[in-house]
């Protein structure tokens, strides 16, 4: 056990190393080549040792926001929202509310910072925060979600649609009931610049059906 996490450790370690060599590089004057190479100002490519331009674009290139980024972007703003929720597959009438959901933009447009603030009914205040981007590697949306009602940390990957108006999400999670691993489906609608909706669906834990727990509609109001 010790080995394995003195492992990860050294891999971590060395993957941090190659990112600051890379930030260090580019950070010498802040300029790329064509082929996206960072450059001094002497005119000659800064390569840490043991890196490659091949490697070396790879790491550019994944580090660089683009088209999808801005994305997540359009987000930035507060929302005002009206929430339904259901607490399992019998329940009829849903529980209802309202929270605000307030966006911020994080490392130099990379991701953004989401705060979501409202009522539980007869639970109390929530409090949720979650970060969401864009992998460049994986071509994936990426996000984590935590709030004041859990002590685990969500990790979702999300998928959008052609027309962009629609981003399917798998969010894991540790059901507390059965104590094993469960997934929660998040589906975002962008019907305008200014509205958005989601719609989540979760197992039922005693009898594995799936049903819609959640659903809010959100109103940009600055």
């Amino acid at each position: 056990m010790i080995k394995k996490r003195t492992e990860a450790v050294a891999v971590t370690g060395m993957i941090a190393v190659v990112a600051l060599a890379v930030s260090l590089a580019i950070g010498q004057t802040g300029k790329q080549d064509t082929a996206g190479k960072p450059t001094s100002d002497q005119g000659e490519p800064k390569l840490p040792a043991g890196c490659s331009e091949e490697d070396m674009k790879a790491f550019v290139e994944a580090g660089t926001p683009g088209k999808m980024h801005a994305f997540p972007a359009d987000q930035v703003g507060v929302w005002e929202g009206k929430s339904q929720m259901w607490m399992g597959p019998a329940a009829t009438e849903p529980a209802t509310g309202t929270c605000t959901w307030t966006v911020k933009p994080l490392m130099d447009g990379r991701f953004i910072h989401c705060e979501l603030t409202g009522e539980l009914p007869g639970m109390g205040p929530f409090t949720g925060l979650g970060l969401t981007g864009y992998d460049n590697v994986s071509q994936k949306f990426v996000g984590s979600w935590l709030d004041n009602h859990n002590t685990g940390i969500m990790q979702g990957v999300g998928e959008i649609s052609k027309d962009g108006k629609r981003i399917d999400w798998k969010y894991n999670y540790n059901c507390p009931i059965t104590k094993k691993p469960a997934v929660v489906r998040q589906v975002d609608h962008y019907s305008s610049a200014d509205t958005w909706s989601f719609d989540a669906f979760t197992i039922d834990p005693k009898s594995g059906e799936e049903f819609k727990c959640m659903h809010v509609d959100f109103t940009r109001t600055r």
